[in-house]
Parts: C-alpha cells; structure tokens; sequence
C-alpha cells in the first residue's frame, strides 16, 4: 500500500513516532497525508473502499469495514419513525435533548455510579467522531501536540491534521501477561512532554480488541497529571466487553478531573449510521466542547435522540446480552482463523478479531488483503491502514477482521477462511498470487 507523509526520519524519536504540523501544508491535506488518502497522483481511495468494492465485485464476505449488517432493536427504529411521523425535522437543541441528556447521565450513574449533571456536564454529538473534533478543535494551540496510541482509528490522524498540530504516537505492544496489547509506558514517557495537549485513549481499542489494564491506566494518568495535559477517552465500544467487565477511564485515580469521555449509540445498539454520540466530563471542558460542537453541526437527529435515550435506559441484560452476543461471534472468526494456521489475539471487546499472517510467510498483508475477496470469497482490512509508516511494519503482518454481522453472515465467513484463507496466503507469500 502506497502512502505519503508530512514527516521526514529526522523527525522521529526513539520509541514513538512525531508527525510535526507543518505550515505549508493546507490543513485539509495534511489530514489527507496522515488518513493516508494522499497518493502519488493526488487523493485515492481508503484501503476501506478499495476492499469494500471488491468484496462487492467478487460477491465475498465482507469482514473488512466495522459496520453491523443485522438489525437494530426495532423498539428504537419504531420510536425513531414515530418522531418522524410527529413532524420532528427541525433542530434539536445544540448541546442535544434533556431527555437524552438526563438518560446519558442516567445510564453513568446506574452502571458506573458515576454523578454527572445533565445541563453542565453533557454534550450530544453527531457522533463519537465529531466529539472527538470538537475537543481537539478546542483546546489545542500553535505548538501544541497529541499523543495517541498505534494502531488507532483513523481518524485521529486526519483530526490533528486539520488542526495543524503533532501527532506522536506510540505502539501498543503485545502483553503475554493479559494476553492483549498494551501501551510501551516508557514509550509513553517520552512521548508526553509540556506541549502535550491531550493523549487520545481508545479503550476498549480499535483495531486489537485489547482493553487496558489498570497499570497501563495509571501510566496514562501519571504522564497526563505530569505533563497537565487532558486526556481524551473514546469509549464507543463500552458496552462491547465481551465479559461485562468495562470500567470508564475517568474512573482511574487522577483521571476525572482531566479527562472528556466519548461513547456513541452506534456500535451499542448497531445504529451506526444514526450519528448520536455524546461527551460527559467536568464542566469547564464541556463547555469548551460544546461551543465548538454548535459551529461544527449544531444538532443533529431531533428523531433519533428520543429513541437512543430510550435505549439507554433499557434493562442491563439488554446491553450484557449484545456483549456476549459479539463475543460468540468474534470467537466463531477466532476458531477458524486457528485452525486455519495464523496466529490469532483474542480480542477483550469491540468488533474485531486481529490475526497476524506472519506463519504463512505473509510480511505484509497488504496484497492478501486485496486478492482475498476474489481468491478466497472473504475480505479483511490490513492493520497497516491504523499504523504510521514509522510503525506500520510492526502490525503490516495483521489482518482485521469483523465479527459486527449476522451469524449468518460471521458463520460463512468462518467457513471460507477454513477452506482458503491458508492457501491464499502461502501463495501471496511465494509471490504468484497474481499469476
């Protein structure tokens, strides 16, 4: 896979990667370079369009891009078509409904015992991503950087290029303890220094499935409390653990008062193309998101923010069976690709099951990814797309693949790897793949 950068091998430092912000560079293509969307004859395809098109050519599988392809909770679609029916198509209000916002700082309080105030402390997004922008947009200065954890989602590359500010990353690092990733804290360490304006936590983490322990946690804290730095929680699969088990970063001993936690209703309730995320924190910082926010979109869904404070205050074994749901489905992919021959991470959490082809004698999964929608009626998205070229030969091995779809659809997926994904691989691997 082709890419361009905004960085030379000067400007990165032992142990994390730097992509300085550069001045001659338009803000929206320096977010191009680092979405990785810049090619050497202008703008291309994402890595997620190129699979998802062939997926569609060769009638695979799809098991690359992280969308649901099962139904919504109908109770919801039904309360959404009601709102439209009422005539709700004007503006919600900015920082979003009472409603919602009372049913989000509900929902903190019944399973986090966490105390939020409604009017203060909660903002409604359209979503998770456009909070992220906002927070971003509104705390960084000339000068500033962002840390963040690799492989990330994509978008907080593009993100902190728009804001013309640096983004340094530093490499999860696969823990045989916890059997997860977890961030190199020495790394981190290094990374944070007083120019730090947030570090960006994505726990339960996109692509790896990984949630951190409370020692990578406290790494975090220690580093943001000594750098005065925020820190940025994306936390939209919270209700993806596949245990029960989340615990919001925000509740980290030194967190709360620095820390502006993201959740979404699209992967909760398989409702990704209705936008609803929100962000919850101490007020000074919501309040900064929240003007923001109201010059980005304004507001979004009046008929949909009804229905989503509606589901969040659905009984708890609603939210424990969908986890669980999403666990049996991620381990239907982990048994195939096993016995299939890579190398698997269990995921924790999320969406996605991470396999690393490097037994086939795969060293960059780029081009397997690319002919297995034809060759194998099955496609997965390289962990390359969520690197940055200084790390992306760590992860260039791995294959993500989506568990988010319909048994159905997960069980056909698992078959085809069993019966080719091996033989593919080995003949990427010898190079005649395209022969």
């Amino acid at each position: 896979m082709s890419s361009s950068n905004d960085q030379n091998s000067s400007d990165l430092q032992p142990g994390f990667s730097s992509i300085p912000a550069r001045d001659t560079i338009a803000p929206w293509f320096q977010g191009a370079r680092r979405a990785r969307l810049a090619g050497e004859h202008g703008l291309k395809k994402t890595i997620f369009e190129e699979i998802s098109d062939l997926a569609r050519q060769h009638d695979a599988v799809n098991l690359g891009q992280g969308f649901p392809d099962d139904d919504a909770p109908q109770e919801l679609v039904d309360i959404a078509q009601q709102m439209l029916a009422r005539g709700h198509h004007q503006y919600a209000p900015a920082a979003g409904t009472k409603d919602l916002r009372e049913a989000i700082a509900e929902h903190q309080q019944a399973w986090y015992r966490f105390t939020v105030d409604p009017d203060t402390q909660v903002v409604v997004t359209s979503g998770a991503t456009e909070a992220i922008a906002a927070a971003v947009l509104a705390f960084v200065r000339p000068g500033d950087n962002i840390v963040t954890f690799e492989p990330f989602y994509d978008a907080y590359a593009a993100i902190t290029g728009f804001a013309r500010v640096e983004l340094r990353t530093v490499p999860l690092v696969f823990d045989e303890a916890t059997g997860s990733f977890q961030p190199d804290c020495e790394a981190l360490a290094e990374a944070v220094d007083d120019k730090t304006r947030f570090i960006i936590v994505n726990d339960p983490h996109n692509p790896t499935g990984s949630v951190f322990s409370l020692e990578s946690r406290k790494a975090i804290v220690k580093a943001a409390v000594g750098a005065s730095a925020l820190i940025l929680a994306d936390e939209v699969y919270e209700h993806l653990v596949y245990d029960g088990g989340f615990l919001p970063f925000s509740h980290t001993p030194g967190a709360s008062e620095r820390t502006i936690s993201v959740s979404s209703s699209g992967k909760t309730f398989s409702l990704t193309g209705w936008k609803v995320g929100w962000a919850t924190g101490p007020a000074q910082l919501i309040d900064a998101v929240r003007t923001v926010k109201q010059y980005l979109t304004f507001s979004s869904g009046p008929m949909f923010q009804p229905a989503i404070a509606h589901g969040l205050r659905m009984p708890r074994e609603f939210f424990t069976e969908r986890a669980e749901d999403m666990g049996r489905k991620a381990e239907l992919l982990v048994s195939a690709l096993e016995d299939a021959g890579a190398k698997v991470i269990r995921p924790c959490g999320g969406y996605f099951v991470l396999a690393d082809m490097a037994p086939f004698g795969i060293e960059d999964a780029t081009e397997l990814a690319q002919v297995l929608p034809e060759k194998a009626g099955i496609a997965a998205i390289p962990v390359s797309a969520f690197t940055t070229p200084h790390f992306e030969g760590r992860y260039a091995s791995y294959l993500r693949f989506a568990a988010c779809k319909s048994y159905e659809t997960v069980e056909e997926g698992a078959n085809r790897i069993r019966a080719s994904l091996a033989d593919v691989a080995r003949e990427v691997a010898r190079g005649d793949a395209q022969a």
